[in-house]
């Protein structure tokens, strides 16, 4: 997979390849890598991605998404299948920011972590681990059962500064169009 610009680069660990510009000038950033580093012209960097390079375009392994068991934190989010992936590079940044250590997503209808994901989160996929589930449900289940109080994201709820929101929590954010599901909701707290 190739991940781009200069932000993500500052950010970026397990890289195998870098590509820059002939005219890119960050030498700080070059400095960090102990790997192959290739000059090409822009031409061939925008044929590799497709976004703003910013002259710089890095190599790097597929996604490896984390395992059920090693969701932790007394915080856990639940995406009900974001579709965009620019709002789960976004969502995966907030919650680096905000401290949470696990984001849930199911397998099917979902955006899956991509060069646009690794773009739009800046370089803090290293900071949360990415949890790839079959069945949102069943995993909300299994959550209560380990403790954890789960909301649900809804317009027409409560104002969430008015809730009590001490202990283990779990939030589902749900899709762009449809908000959270309705099955997914009824297992909510």
């Amino acid at each position: 997979m190739y991940i781009y610009g200069k932000n993500v680069a500052k950010e970026a660990t397990n890289v195998e390849k870098v590509y820059v510009s002939k005219n890119f000038k960050e030498q700080d950033i070059l400095d960090k890598f102990d790997v192959p580093i290739v000059c090409v012209e822009n031409r061939k960097l925008d044929e590799m991605v497709n976004g703003n390079h910013q002259g710089i375009v890095l190599k790097v392994p597929d996604y490896e998404y984390s395992d059920i068991t090693n969701a932790t934190g007394d915080f856990i989010v639940v995406l009900d299948h974001i579709e965009d992936p620019h709002n789960l590079g976004s969502i995966i940044r907030t919650c680096a920011c905000a401290g949470i250590d696990s984001i849930i997503i199911p397998k099917d209808r979902s955006a899956k972590v991509n060069d646009t994901v690794m773009k739009v989160s800046e370089g803090t996929l290293d900071k949360v681990k990415i949890i790839m589930v079959t069945n949102i449900t069943t995993t909300i289940n299994n959550l209560k059962n380990k403790g954890y109080f789960i909301y649900s994201s809804d317009m027409k709820g409560e104002d969430y500064r008015k809730l009590d929101t001490t202990g283990k929590k779990v939030l589902v954010i749900g899709n762009e169009g449809e908000g959270v599901g309705r099955l997914v909701k009824d297992t909510c707290d």
